[in-house]
């Protein structure tokens, strides 16, 4: 099968080249993958994480060619988005069936693939910050992929969302997709404390942020995008007003997975897809997304198998 493998030779370090068909075990599922989607994490630290020649990725949408032999997860033909920590990259993929979710003839499998880990993130981390009903809720780095979906899901669950962005180019759409406030580059015009905080960003921002809490604020770090330690003075520390958690999605995700899936089939959620075209254009994509031209997710379409 071909599948963008990792080349630091090659422009962003992605090529399309030709690896073994995966082989999948009792409890997966093989699934001919129609469209997958970028995140910032798969792609800036695989130098870290996978060797020259491996395929990499976590978001990949499509249809089942092979049911899993233990009976689980859904028939051959089924249309699905699968999650795994790698292999999204391919035209082939085996995935555990409790990391995928049932896809809808009426939604677009590009939309699909835009959901598993920046939506499941934002759904997760939204969810340990407690009820938000009619609390403010900060999110950082709002024009990303898990920020988008934050404003969305936050919005949808009562609270108040104030969104902070790097730009006013980056802001666009915030509004319509439920934020309450738009903040351009730092926190000097927020106009009250929030209950909870998404950060996506960390550094001076997320200090910043906590300084904006209201007594018994929760902080889920989610993001580090601004590559910029995080600093907590003791004026910050003697408040002892906030928490700090430090955010990791929990696995297995298929339940999230279905849920998103669902509310993207009754419209009630947009994949804020921001760059997408075939995978051959794949560098392209991934020099927009870290050059921050891409407001929410960026997805590439296969071409069906030969």
């Amino acid at each position: 099968m071909r599948a963008l493998i990792y080349d630091p030779e090659a422009p962003q370090g992605l090529r399309i080249d030709e690896v073994p068909d995966p082989v999948p075990g009792e409890g997966q599922a093989l699934v001919e993958v129609r469209a997958i989607s970028f995140n910032y994490g798969d792609l800036k630290y695989r130098p870290e994480l996978i060797e020259p020649g491996a395929v990499s990725g976590w978001d990949a949408a499509g249809v089942v060619v092979r049911a899993a032999a233990d009976g689980s997860g859904p028939a051959v033909g089924t249309r699905v988005v699968t999650f795994g920590w790698n292999n999204a990259w391919a035209e082939l993929r085996a995935v555990d069936t409790a990391e995928l979710a049932v896809v809808p003839d009426s939604v677009d499998l590009g939309a699909a693939s835009a959901l598993p880990v920046a939506g499941v993130t934002a759904l997760q981390a939204l969810r340990k910050l407690g009820p938000v009903v009619g609390r403010r809720v900060l999110i950082t780095g709002a024009s990303g992929g898990v920020g988008r979906f934050a404003v969305q899901l936050a919005a949808r669950s009562g609270a108040e969302v104030v969104a902070v962005v790097g730009s006013p180019e980056r802001a666009e759409g915030l509004a319509e997709l439920g934020a309450h406030e738009v903040l351009i580059g730092d926190l000097e015009k927020i106009s009250a404390p929030v209950h909870g905080v998404l950060d996506n960003v960390g550094g001076p921002l997320l200090a910043e942020a906590m300084f904006n809490l209201a007594p018994g604020g929760i902080v889920q770090w989610i993001g580090y995008a601004s590559q910029q330690p995080l600093q907590i003075g003791a004026k910050l520390r003697e408040t002892r007003r906030w928490r700090l958690e430090t955010f990791f999605v929990d696995t297995p995700i298929g339940a999230d997975l279905q849920y998103l899936v669902d509310l993207l089939a009754r419209g009630e959620l947009d994949p804020q897809i921001g760059w997408r075209g075939p995978w051959d254009r794949a560098p392209e994509a991934a020099e927009a997304l870290f050059g921050r031209r891409v407001q929410g997710k960026a997805v590439l379409d296969l071409p069906p198998r030969g």
